[in-house]
């Protein structure tokens, strides 16, 4: 493995050469948030002195993942891929910043699916970071007893001192600050949403690429309490106890905060998981701020799979309502009763009430809002639906699912869990077909500034042509006309 030394505003790193590509991984962009910087916002790195050896992927966030408790609090890291440099001397590179997702309450950037190998064998520089999840990123304690001692949007200002990172050193490792795409799926895709309308994100980015993301998942300080007083209950925690959260052992919180993801929908049907709030890091709520021009004349990309929502409605512990009685609850909850009857009557038409319920409720009709907006300050947005059913697709019964697009972005045909069960029993050609289309598109508007194909025309409205991914990919008018006029302007959980 060859030697290599960039010079960053923190210190020097030392990366290596791995099949093909330099890699510089695990370099921290802020200090640990431990001891006193638990609960507290991003502090930006301290400049160290000697080289850092950036040659490993740095520790998961906290998080229970498949029952399992793993991670560590000192989990802010970036990851760094490029070409070997010689075949780009004195090229600056685009750059694609990858955002994960888990619903703000899992994911790491050493998770292979992520490692971005086939962008920067596409001449891209490829970037990821971590960002602190659940109970230590998106948990707002700031209204309760000692809630001078906490911050809130943690995870996001986690976020945004990384953007700045990256802005401010991707020269140095051979990329161009005029050309950073940002990218993300379901909690990532909402990130990079709450991006395009965070004011000090300004600057750090210069297009979007936004796959399945949730623009609603933002809740006032009010309605964050409704999740944590869950999450309490689970501890055997009064209100008085929640400044024991400083101190204690950070794996001692997991099952609590399991306890928010299986009960939270019976509480208060509809209801997002927790996620940022609005405060002085995102101050106008994401699709509001948008139409206001906050991310005006960044290209953007947006899209839905098809069938969100098989993810998410289950019999039991269900992530969205599972039945009309939940959804009429949600809508009284909400002061929207009137409007109940027409929802009930659109979805009981449907293969699949509850399931097109969550993928559009959740999904689909806030893209298009989001798409809208953006529309008012750019002619450069895209909208695109994953409609490719593969056979486990269909036999599990799961469809188009929620992230099954993902093995095609990143090119990971196989020797991963989730490509492994997407394209179980594929053709290898289909298989390679699909990715090549979607990762291809990705490459496309990352290094031009537009997809790749040329019949993937501009997004016009709620009735326009957008790009259907599928066994055999193309163009379709895509009329959302009456979906956006069942939605209307309602809107759940914001008091």
């Amino acid at each position: 493995m060859r030697e290599l030394i960039v010079q960053t505003t923190t210190g020097k790193v030392r990366g290596y050469v791995r099949d093909g590509r330099e890699e510089f991984l695990g370099i921290p962009y802020a200090e640990a948030p431990v001891g006193k910087l638990r609960f507290r916002r991003c502090v930006q790195k301290k400049p160290w002195k000697d080289v850092f050896d950036a040659k490993e992927y740095g520790p998961a966030p906290v998080q229970m993942e498949g029952g399992v408790k793993k991670g560590s609090e000192d989990c802010l890291f970036v990851n760094v891929k490029r070409p070997i440099s010689a075949s780009h001397e004195g090229e600056k590179l685009p750059v694609f910043v990858y955002i994960y997702g888990g619903g703000y309450n899992i994911g790491y950037t050493s998770d292979p699916l992520y490692h971005g190998d086939a962008f920067a064998d596409d001449g891209i520089i490829y970037v990821s970071f971590q960002y602190r999840l659940n109970v230590f990123g998106f948990y707002d304690f700031t209204t309760f007893p000692g809630g001078e001692e906490f911050d809130s949007n943690c995870g996001l200002s986690d976020q945004l001192t990384a953007m700045h990172w990256i802005r401010d050193n991707i020269e140095a490792f051979g990329g161009d600050p005029e050309r950073i795409t940002i990218c993300g799926e379901s909690a990532g895709g909402a990130s990079v949403i709450n991006l395009l309308a965070a004011p000090s994100a300004r600057g750090t980015f210069t297009q979007a690429i936004v796959e399945s993301g949730l623009p609603n998942c933002v809740m006032t300080h009010r309605m964050a309490r409704e999740n944590i007083m869950i999450f309490l209950e689970g501890m055997h925690y009064t209100e008085e106890d929640v400044p024991k959260l400083k101190t204690i052992d950070p794996y001692d919180v997991l099952d609590a905060n399991e306890r928010v993801q299986q009960r939270g929908q019976y509480r208060n049907p509809g209801m997002f998981l927790p996620g940022p709030v609005q405060d002085d890091l995102l101050p106008v709520r994401p699709i509001e701020a948008i139409r206001a021009g906050s991310a005006a004349g960044i290209p953007l990309i947006i899209g839905t799979t098809k069938h969100e929502g098989t993810t998410f409605v289950h019999p039991e512990n269900t992530g969205f309502p599972n039945s009309w009685d939940m959804i009429r609850e949600m809508f009284e909850k909400n002061d929207h009763s009137d409007k109940y009857p027409a929802v009930k009557a659109y979805y009981e038409a449907c293969r699949d009430p509850f399931i097109q319920f969550a993928t559009d409720y959740a999904f689909k009709m806030p893209a298009i809002k989001v798409a809208e907006a953006q529309l008012e300050h750019t002619r450069d947005v895209w909208m695109y639906r994953y409609d490719h059913v593969t056979k486990s697709g269909f036999e599990s019964g799961m469809g188009a699912t929620h992230a099954c697009e993902l093995p095609a972005v990143f090119k990971v045909m196989k020797n991963h869990p989730w490509s492994d069960f997407i394209f179980a029993g594929e053709d290898e050609a289909d298989v390679r077909s699909i990715c090549d289309e979607v990762h291809g598109n990705w490459v496309s508007f990352t290094k031009y500034g537009h997809p790749a194909a040329d019949d993937w025309a501009r997004c016009s409205g709620r009735n326009s042509i957008g790009r259907l991914f599928n066994r055999k990919s193309g163009t379709e008018q895509f009329n959302r006309t009456d979906l956006m006029k069942l939605w209307g302007d309602m809107r759940f959980y914001e008091n």
